[in-house]
């Protein structure tokens, strides 16, 4: 039965996409108009990428700490960070998005520019705070909730035990934390992280709305001037279809081998 299950289990579908998807690039490369889209839209790959990167690096860092705040015995921090969570998770992220970047980017400009001496609002301070920052704020503010989640159940998912024994060996708080507890959630936590960073890269897209230009907004303005709207948007989803698929194949081989060190 083993052999008949790992056959099964060979990956016919990678096969497939990598046929597909390989027929698709020599047709975009070989063909003089894809080629120009394609040319266009590969000005915003950056802009995904350090949209993505960075906005999933600092939600990272404040669920964790929403995470820990949400565990601790004070009630007041706790409470704080479970309205914080819950209320950012009831939020669409467009919503949210649009809120951050026309109420909240002003609202901190006001409050600059009052703490400066600078009474009232200032338009051209507004400007200057770019829309990619308050996209890239407002996709943290989205994200750290839900990763606050996940790293909830992996802080959860470590045996008591283990940290009484850290204890009677006499670890401070910060050493338990560090040495015993995150090392075994990082187990649990890696695999629903990855999955949040590959869903971040498509969420990334919704920063078109706001003019940012990265895929999705290059890929709107090149079909509103050439009026190719089927070409235009098969390459649009196939840049973001090859930069998941690409991440999904690194994360998986990643979880493979941290597999095989926790067997050893």
């Amino acid at each position: 039965m083993r052999p008949a299950r790992n056959k099964a289990d060979f990956p016919y579908w990678l096969l497939i996409l990598i046929g597909i998807g390989g027929y698709l690039f020599w047709e975009v490369v070989s063909d003089d108009l894809y080629a120009d889209i394609l040319r266009t839209l590969s000005k915003g790959i950056w802009t995904t990428v350090m949209v993505t990167v960075v906005g999933f690096g600092m939600a990272a860092v404040l669920g964790l700490l929403l995470a820990v705040a949400a565990g601790l015995r004070f009630i007041v921090i706790r409470q704080a960070a479970r309205l914080y969570i819950e209320v950012v998770r009831g939020v669409p992220i467009i919503v949210l998005l649009l809120y951050v970047a026309f109420v909240l980017a002003p609202g901190l400009v006001a409050l600059w520019n009052w703490g400066a001496g600078n009474l009232g609002f200032d338009p051209v301070r507004n400007r200057d705070f770019s829309l990619l920052w308050r996209a890239v704020i407002a996709l943290t503010i989205a994200y750290s909730s839900f990763l606050a989640e996940v790293f909830r159940a992996g802080l959860a998912s470590v045996d008591q035990g283990q940290i009484e024994a850290a204890e009677a060996l006499g670890l401070s708080r910060w050493q338990r934390f560090r040495l015993v507890v995150f090392p075994q959630a990082l187990r649990v936590i890696l695999p629903p992280l990855g999955n949040d960073f590959v869903a971040m890269v498509k969420d990334s897209s919704l920063v078109s709305v706001l003019g940012v230009t990265d895929i999705t907004q290059l890929g709107k303005v090149t079909a509103a001037g050439n009026f190719r709207y089927f070409e235009t948007y098969n390459v649009v989803a196939l840049v973001y279809l090859t930069m998941t698929i690409t991440l999904s194949l690194l994360l998986r081989q990643l979880e493979k081998r941290m597999r095989r060190g926790q067997e050893r």
